[in-house]
């Protein structure tokens, strides 16, 4: 009996994916083990493998098809002994029965014409047959031709609102497409006053590039990377309760220590060292130590409960082309900066390659992102749920500061801690970052 192949699921959260490549072709012998195709996700590209040997007696997806949902058949693996006529074809799904049609058809009632109102063009008061309300049948529908509601869908029109210059009111293309352009003529709803419809945040692609002089831009449809992190951000925004905490850190005793420590690095035999670490490092240890040392704040929000994680399993923001990753470096606070330099690294790269595994960045507590090598000075960053927090570190700069009455000179760093209200409150939040701010001030107290 011929066996399915299915598409994986390649992570708890994955509904869909791209298959990117086929590594076989019809008739191709596999055995358990073999890679077949590639499967692209948001995040990665995953390479299928044979879970049984046979003949692939019929591929069902092309390759470069986006939105295979997962468990659907990509193809069919035939046994021994079978041939492509044991395939059945793919069930079709049977068509929906046609509504019965009215007994007769009435014609519509014609309304008893309305006072005259002046003319929203031409300020006149005398009646045009455009503005007569949209042809309605007793239940309500109104009419249009086809093509008028389909150029009404995508631009997220509604028909009742457009004056039909149709036979008996009938809305067509030249209404919708007036109405796009804001020179058509709009009923207002019954009892209200006509208002001007202001842009809305959830506009559709159409009614944006109605705004823009045609030519003046170039559509370039967003991947599945973009539309994910469009969402979990959107969904970030709108559903966690941020608040943010700023304060400025002095990093003199931090910089002095990572120019001494890089210093003693061993040269290799091209005469590069060994390792170089960088201000991210220390910030990402100072971190996972803070939310060691205050428990209770490394936390995530779980609907009915909160999660109090025992490990600093802290991610690093990671910019793509095209999208951004958050690697999870486990056990950060337990790792020792060249270690923590060398995995954040290693993470990094494999990120914009597309070749993290999904355990590589899913789960953790908290977040950093860090724009400083961008000289940007300051920024509240969005939390990426689950995460009860995220760090966002601005560059080290030379400021002014008092000191016993004295003008001084020294390097700062900018950092801002975002928190989910609802896993961790003002006061707690606080003390996390003062927390980290002794940290990261006087690097030797991590080792304590």
């Amino acid at each position: 009996m011929p066996i399915d192949i299915t598409m994986p699921a390649l992570s708890p959260t994955m509904e869909e994916g791209k298959l990117a490549k086929w590594h076989v072709k019809e008739g191709d012998s596999v055995s358990s083990g073999d890679v077949i195709a590639e499967i692209e996700t948001d995040k990665a590209t995953m390479e299928v493998e044979a879970v049984d040997e046979g003949k692939i007696g019929k591929i069902l997806v092309a390759e470069g098809t986006e939105n295979v949902k997962v468990n659907a058949v990509i193809a069919v693996l035939l046994q021994e002994g079978e041939d492509a006529s044991a395939v059945s074809a793919p069930k079709a799904e049977a068509p929906k029965a046609a509504p019965a049609p009215a007994a007769a058809a009435e014609a519509p009632k014609a309304a008893a014409p309305a006072p005259a109102a002046p003319n929203a063009n031409t300020g006149s008061s005398a009646p045009a047959a455009a503005t007569k309300a949209p042809a309605k049948s007793e239940g309500g529908r109104v009419f249009a031709s086809p093509l008028a509601k389909r150029l009404a869908k995508d631009a997220g029109i509604d028909l009742s609102s457009i004056a039909g210059s149709g036979p008996k009111g009938r809305v067509v293309k030249s209404d919708v497409e007036a109405a796009k352009s804001g020179k058509g003529v709009s009923k207002p709803a019954a009892g209200a006053p006509a208002a001007v419809a202001a842009p809305a945040a959830g506009m559709s692609k159409n009614q944006v590039m109605a705004l823009y002089e045609e030519g003046s831009y170039e559509v370039v449809p967003n991947d599945g990377m973009r539309k994910v992190v469009a969402a979990r951000l959107t969904e970030s925004k709108q559903t966690v309760p941020h608040f943010y905490l700023t304060l400025d850190c002095k990093i003199d005793a931090l910089m002095a220590a990572r120019e001494q420590i890089n210093a003693a690095a061993p040269k290799g035999k091209d005469g590069k060292p060994g390792y170089k670490l960088s201000v991210n490092d220390f910030v990402m240890k100072a971190w996972a130590v803070a939310l060691q040392r205050v428990p209770a704040a490394n936390a995530t929000w779980a609907g009915d409960s909160i999660l109090y994680h025992k490990r600093s399993d802290v991610a690093v923001a990671v910019s793509v082309p095209g999208g951004l990753f958050t690697p999870v470096v486990k056990s950060c606070d337990t790792k020792t900066l060249r270690e923590i330099s060398e995995e954040v690294k290693d993470l990094a790269t494999r990120a914009k390659s597309k070749k993290l595994a999904p355990h590589e960045y899913q789960g953790g507590s908290s977040s950093v992102s860090n724009l400083g090598m961008f000289g940007i000075k300051h920024f509240a960053a969005v939390i990426n749920p689950p995460h009860g927090t995220i760090l966002a570190v601005g560059a080290g700069e030379e400021r002014v500061y008092p000191e016993n009455g004295q003008i001084k000179i020294g390097q700062f760093m900018t950092v801002t801690l975002s928190c989910d209200h609802r896993a961790v409150d003002g006061a707690l939040g606080a003390e996390l970052l003062g927390v980290f701010k002794g940290l990261i001030e006087n690097p030797v107290m991590m080792l304590a």
